[in-house]
């Protein structure tokens, strides 16, 4: 599927002691919790059924009382981590597996590679070039230049048609909100023109500027919370103020739908997309060498189907249309209609994930019970061969530009760290150009895929991973980590911060639930809309397995996801308190009932369903986490995660479920609100945020799972 595409539519002091094993809290303390009680209650009418909300007024994050409770939840947050005793040991050696060069595929624009590297502890990575493969490397964008706490971050969007200039996007804190600006590429010359209220958006060129997408400006001081409407795609020309840019396409009688668009590599033709969310998208094309209009591909927001390039007049598209696990099809634009598509590469068992061009050739991804799998085929769809990766893992980067002579792809698992390969497409061979140099080794663990069975009898896969000689005694500090939605595949890949718990003893689990893709768009819809129980009893179902196969226990067992997994861990959390002994849920999903009335939340409602609808209400209003919470019940230890420049899911949502949750839980079970400061949705967060968030969360696992954490000696 085209990359920009798949990319949008979708977002821990070191002591010596002889390494022996610090005990565990003897006894937990209740922790008084900031007052909540304000005479703001609204009461909602859901079609006749009347919902009271009692923390509406937790909504409004700008508003000085809610940011004096924020501060106040923060220092009764921070005064508990402070008081675990191992925390400093935890980020300092967290600290210590972080500090290693980490570097990205390089890929070919014109004369010049461009690669990000990071040399260890740099908040954020720098972006680099060189001339020619021998060339030296020279800094072209330093983003911890732009700011003194490194919260800006930098991506590069889209190089001109002669390769001349590059358009960038710049954002701060987290933000989804982003600033284009342009660059000269040889002298790093940078352009007068900015470009504002930019959100999901690419940069396609064409001879004398490019096509993006926006949002009007925003309401003063609205910008983090209020719905976001009217997205369109515009035309900037280079060296022009913003104010001259054209609407090129969009719709200004349906305020909630996405514009996209992307181009050819010919740019003859752009492509245009509209979504009413992260679900199904209709596909236009304009010719542009002929300046034609705007003409529908695909009609209607049921299916996927992505134009990947043009040959000629003719268009590559893949497509789930009679193929739910995708196909690539070939449309002669003088003869669209289905009757006269040409399949290009068939549909099979295994999920096509996504196909790019480069060198002449196709260049095929695919899932293999969640393992990637890539193959080349000639343009036509001919001459199809696997190409050999180093393992089984995940693989990315393969495709490029139809002139070029080599890629570079990464490649990674849970034991493997990223390593960028060099693949020769004439001689069909990689070699390694760059493996990270940590302290960690891989033969000292084991990964492995089980497959178990949920409540409705579906098998589910599940990665396991842990240190070798592991003892099945149900006393291991266990990790359950998932996602399960919005067609996103969980695929093994290597975290430093995982290092944290696997070398103290703990096991990693991951279950492929329903409502992700990776068996195609049958698995994807088997966990939306009505289908939505099915991933929470998918979750609960890999925690039982977990504890029958004496893995772990429930007093041993952590659940934690993000997002959209924040979510998940609510449900489950609510569905099955008695299953776990902590819960991590983190920016997430909580207050079902209104979720779609902030920034971009209506775009999830072809996924989830909208409380506006009686269809849909009693089914979101069954497994919304704020409103299954019950008074006398002893919920999991809780450590809630959102942040203060979070405008994807706005972090009213972790506020008011952690508010209820600190009212009603029994027991002595700690809940808190880790709320960050000058940090969004994840995207960009600075490496010194990082290591402090995840010293934070493992030091809360280990307390609240009372588990062993061995002091590491300097």
């Amino acid at each position: 599927m085209n990359k920009l595409l798949i990319l949008i539519i979708a977002i821990i002091t070191l002591q010596s002691c002889h390494n022996d094993n610090i005990t565990m809290k003897e006894s937990k303390e209740t922790l008084i919790y900031p007052d909540t009680k304000r005479d703001t209650s609204v009461i909602d009418d859901y079609n006749g059924t009347s919902i009271v909300d009692e923390y509406r007024w937790l909504e409004i994050d700008t508003a000085e009382d809610v940011k004096a409770w924020v501060k106040d939840q923060n220092e009764v947050t921070f005064g508990y981590l402070e008081s675990i005793p191992y925390r400093e040991a935890i980020k300092d050696r967290y600290e210590e597996l972080f500090n290693y060069v980490k570097l990205s595929s390089p890929y070919k624009i014109g004369d010049y590679y461009f690669f990000s590297k990071n040399d260890g502890l740099q908040n954020q990575s720098v972006i680099f070039y060189q001339k020619g493969l021998d060339g030296q490397p020279e800094i072209f964008i330093n983003p911890n230049e732009l700011s003194d706490d490194g919260t800006v971050s930098i991506n590069l969007l889209g190089f001109s048609a002669d390769d001349k200039y590059v358009a960038y996007a710049q954002s701060s804190s987290g933000s989804d909100w982003q600033e284009i600006h342009v660059m000269e590429v040889a002298t790093k010359k940078k352009m007068p023109d900015v470009l504002k209220w930019v959100k999901f958006s690419g940069a396609n060129w064409d001879a004398n500027g490019f096509f993006y997408s926006r949002y009007p400006a925003p309401s003063d001081g609205s910008e983090l919370s209020a719905k976001n409407e009217y997205h369109a795609v515009y035309y900037h020309k280079l060296g022009t103020d913003q104010s001259e840019d054209k609407k090129i396409f969009g719709n200004d009688n349906e305020p909630l739908i996405y514009h996209f668009c992307s181009i050819t590599e010919s740019k003859e033709y752009l492509i245009l997309y509209a979504s009413t969310g992260t679900d199904g998208f209709e596909t236009y094309y304009k010719n542009l060498k002929d300046n034609e209009p705007i003409t529908p591909l695909f009609k209607g927001f049921k299916n996927k189907s992505s134009v990947i390039d043009n040959v000629g007049d003719h268009l590559l598209v893949m497509t789930d249309i009679a193929a739910p696990k995708y196909k690539l099809i070939d449309i002669d634009l003088k003869s669209p209609e289905a009757k006269s598509w040409k399949e290009v590469i068939p549909e099979t068992e295994d999920l096509l994930q996504g196909v790019s061009t480069g060198a002449g050739k196709l260049w095929a991804n695919y899932l293999k019970d969640v393992t990637t799998r890539i193959y080349r085929y000639d343009i036509d769809g001919s001459n199809k061969k696997e190409i050999k990766l180093p393992g089984l893992g995940t693989a990315n980067g393969f495709g490029g530009r139809k002139n070029d002579k080599e890629f570079f792809y990464s490649f990674s698992s849970f034991t493997i760290p990223n390593t960028i390969y060099k693949y020769d497409v004439e001689a069909d061979s990689s070699t390694e150009f760059f493996e990270a140099d940590l302290k960690f080794d891989p033969a000292d663990y084991v990964e492995k895929q089980v497959f178990y069975t949920s409540k409705d009898g579906t098998k589910i896969p599940m990665f396991i991973v842990h240190k070798k000689g592991l003892v099945l005694d149900g006393n291991n500090p266990t990790y359950l980590y998932a996602y399960g939605g919005f067609n996103v595949n969980l695929t093994p890949s290597f975290s430093t911060s995982r290092i944290i718990l696997l070398e103290n003893g703990g096991v990693y689990a991951m279950p492929n639930l329903r409502g992700g893709g990776e068996y195609g768009e049958e698995w994807h819809k088997a966990g939306m809309l009505h289908n939505k129980q099915n991933v929470f009893d998918d979750y609960i179902a890999a925690a039982e397995y977990l504890i029958d196969e004496k893995y772990t226990s429930s007093e041993k067992l952590a659940i934690a996801g993000g997002s959209n997994g924040g979510l998940l861990v609510g449900a489950a959390m609510t569905q099955r308190p008695d299953l776990f002994g902590a819960a991590f849920p983190a920016v997430g999903v909580m207050d079902m009932l209104r979720y779609h009335k902030f920034t971009v939340g209506w775009g999830w409602v072809p996924e989830y369903g909208s409380s506006d609808d009686p269809e849909h209400f009693e089914n979101l209003l069954s497994y919304s986490p704020l409103h299954n919470l019950k008074e006398g019940v002893e919920y999991p230890a809780t450590m809630i995660t959102t942040a203060d420049h979070d405008d994807r899911v706005v972090p009213a949502h972790s506020f008011k479920f952690g508010a209820k949750l600190q009212k009603v839980h029994k027991g002595k079970n700690p809940v808190i609100l880790r709320i960050a400061v000058d940090a969004g949705h994840g995207a960009g967060k600075p490496t010194s945020k990082i290591i402090e968030e995840e010293a934070d969360r493992w030091s809360f696992f280990f307390y609240n799972t009372e588990s062993p954490v061995k002091y590491i000696e300097g």
